[in-house]
């Protein structure tokens, strides 16, 4: 079915929104299948140790999101390009569950940030611990990924004895290159001071999700418009062809031309 302008824009706009979090859902059930069946670290969801239980939590995690994530754009996908009116509808309803969970949990870690600070704060050394015993280069690139972001280094900060300093930032200033900010530290500060900055991250996706349910519903009435108007069309066209052939009815119970014969003349033949 062809579409109009506003209905080109918003399969386009849901198309671009799709992809984001395809990204999104990928590395997070990436990262969390990899930290569940990594040979260094599926004995942590056997052996309760180095506060295990927040570690296999985050995992767990990871790997839900990642799966409801690539869902939702699997079913958007195949509504979108599809143009499949049932398969819209699912998935402005995934989206809208979706969404409000986006905003439930932005809020919730506004109003107990301590708590998820320190939640993430075991986590962070369940993976640092995990290192330093395993030595697993898949984990060095966690710790690379998670000391860049928050521009921190390990538990101690001293570049001297501190382990996984070849996964820290580049030293900033002069007093960076003897001792930086500590991991757990930043992230209690984080979260303790930043706190409104995160539940706008999580609110800001939640209004993304809101976006994208606004696009798929106005997509859904485009194509039902579409079908109503192509019935329309076909159901002014009936009635013309159903005078017309009244018309003809009716002139032929006309009652019929009577044509009189021609009656024969003789005509007398002169001989000569």
């Amino acid at each position: 079915m062809a579409l109009d302008g506003c209905g080109t824009v918003c399969k386009y706009l849901l198309l671009i929104i799709n992809n984001f979090f395809a990204v999104l859902g990928i590395a997070m059930l990436g990262l969390g299948l990899w930290l569940r069946f990594s040979e260094n670290t599926r004995t942590l969801f056997e052996v309760e140790a180095f506060n295990a239980t927040t570690f296999v939590i985050g995992v767990i995690v990871l790997i839900v999101l990642g799966v409801v994530m690539l869902l939702v754009v699997t079913v958007g996908d195949y509504a979108i390009c599809n143009q499949k009116k049932r398969a819209l509808h699912v998935y402005a309803t995934l989206l809208f569950f979706l969404a409000a969970a986006e905003i439930v949990v932005g809020v919730l870690a506004y109003s107990r940030r301590d708590e998820v600070g320190r939640r993430v704060v075991e986590f962070y050394n369940s993976i640092y611990t995990l290192f330093t015993l395993t030595d697993d280069a898949g984990i060095a690139v966690t710790l690379l990924f998670i000391h860049n972001m928050l521009h921190c280094c390990g538990v101690t900060g001293l570049s001297i004895i501190e382990i996984v300093k070849h996964t820290c930032p580049a030293p900033s200033g002069f007093l960076e290159q003897i001792v930086m900010p500590t991991c757990p530290g930043v992230i209690r500060d984080f979260f303790n001071n930043n706190a409104p900055m995160v539940m706008a991250i999580f609110i800001g996706m939640g209004i993304s999700l809101i976006i994208a349910l606004s696009c798929s519903i106005a997509l859904y009435h485009k194509l039902a418009d579409s079908s109503t108007s192509h019935y329309l069309i076909l159901s002014n066209i009936s009635p013309s062809l159903t005078v017309s052939q009244h018309e003809l009815v009716s002139e032929l119970d006309q009652d019929p031309v009577i044509i009189t014969p021609l009656t024969t003349v003789t005509i007398p033949i002169v001989q000569t």
